[in-house]
């Protein structure tokens, strides 16, 4: 197998797409042999990770996938281990704290606390007063002050047709002066929140959420006794923390304009363009969200794209496996620093494609142990991608500022 035809089986696209890419986009920069030097690396770093977990380029996809796992489930125990060495009242005030702690964010641009209480009133939330025992929205704001967490715990309570019709009514006239500048803000939700909170985990699969637009990040305490679960959640709140600060950057950066309010409620609703809108060649979609968790032939997956949510898990798992920095030879996860973007083929009968990511592989194994027994290799398959980009423009740093200088296009041109 060439490696034109290895990467693009990897990426989900035609050998030949793959191949007018590059001819395209090695003219247009004057940076050639990208994917030959993409194909290489990816191939020594899967050797190299191989031998960690005592394989060999022959083993079989479920051998590999096996293999891949068990070291999630291995590193999930170290962690946790390490966690419950840390003070805090319990491990998930303790994984905030340390979250904090290994995500270096500065302070962002984000909407002022106040205006929950403006927003509760021109549409007020009756399922979370009904929930709270509150008759009015006056009462809430009276008894409770801080609401927060009440605007966290939205998406528990109300329906999708009372949040899509709030954020129509309450978000579009925000201006400049709505903002300050402050740090991102992880909350451990109270225990009042318990009850709603855990059917949104069991629907969700998941624990950790965020609001953008306010700067918060927020865990629901609600204990998962499955294997990779909290290895992933707490891989996941990395993430938050860098997609927050990079949104906050585009708000501060939109504020001035006079479709200030229409930009930022785009931003909100990860807005992508379609194909058609981008007409000319060599321009590249930007795709800031994970299209295929909605529609898996969406026609935009199997065409060149920069996704900036890989971006984030890069430096999110770049944080995790620093943790061995603060944690001694307790804890150690630097097998997964730079496999994010790193995919192979094996064969089980059949040629299969195998994800090294930590994300992927958390995913996978709660998948197996809940029964469902799904492969993922969406976050490898975006992150290798923005590999290719980043070759392109001259690294991650300078593919990240183009991202944000051409946010509001909807595509890159290089």
């Amino acid at each position: 197998m060439s490696p034109y035809e290895k990467i693009a089986k990897i990426l989900g696209v035609t050998e030949k797409t793959l191949i007018d890419f590059e001819g395209m986009i090695s003219l247009s920069t004057g940076t050639n042999g990208v994917i030959n030097k993409i194909a290489a690396e990816n191939e020594n770093t899967i050797a190299k990770t191989l031998s960690q977990i005592g394989l060999s380029p022959e083993s079989t996809a479920e051998e590999v996938r096996g293999a891949l796992q068990k070291a999630i489930f291995y590193h999930e125990k170290q962690f946790l281990n390490f966690l419950n060495s840390l003070s805090g009242q319990n491990e998930f005030e303790k994984a905030a704290s340390l979250a904090r702690s290994l995500a270096k964010t500065g302070r962002g641009f984000f909407l002022k606390k106040n205006l929950i209480a403006e927003i509760f009133k021109k549409r007020s939330p009756e399922n979370l007063l009904k929930y709270l025992g509150y008759d009015s929205v006056g009462e809430l704001i009276k008894e409770d002050g801080d609401l927060t967490e009440h605007f966290s715990a939205l998406r528990f309570v109300e329906t999708d047709e009372w949040m899509h019709q709030t954020f129509e009514e309450a978000y579009g006239s925000f201006t400049a002066a709505d903002f300050e500048e402050r740090e991102v803000e992880i909350r451990v939700l109270g225990e009042r929140w318990h009850d709603i909170a855990q059917k949104f985990v069991e629907k969700k699969h998941h624990n950790v959420s965020h609001l953008k637009e306010f700067g918060v990040i927020f865990l629901n305490p609600i204990k998962m006794d499955i294997p990779g679960k909290f290895l992933r959640d707490f891989a996941l709140l990395l993430h938050y923390f860098h997609e927050v600060e990079f949104y906050s950057k585009l708000f501060k950066r939109y504020s001035a304009e006079s479709n200030f309010a229409e930009r930022f409620k785009s931003l909100l609703r990860g807005d992508v363009k379609e194909l058609m809108e981008v007409k000319e060649k060599n321009n590249w979609l930007i795709v800031q969200r994970y299209l295929v968790k909605e529609n898996p032939q969406d026609p935009r997956l199997f065409q060149p794209r920069i996704n900036p949510e890989s971006i984030h898990w890069a430096k999110g798992e770049k944080d995790l496996a620093s943790i061995g920095e603060s944690a001694g030879d307790k804890v150690d996860l630097s097998m997964w620093f730079n496999l994010d973007w790193v995919g192979g083929i094996f064969r089980d009968g059949s040629e299969e494609i195998v994800s090294f990511d930590l994300e992927d592989n958390a995913m996978s194994l709660v998948s197996s142990m809940e029964g469902r027994h799904e492969h993922f290799y969406y976050h490898q398959r975006e992150a290798m991608w923005t590999k290719i980009f980043a070759e392109y423009a001259g690294g991650e740093d300078k593919l990240e500022q183009m991202i944000m200088d051409n946010f509001d296009k909807g595509f890159v041109k290089l």
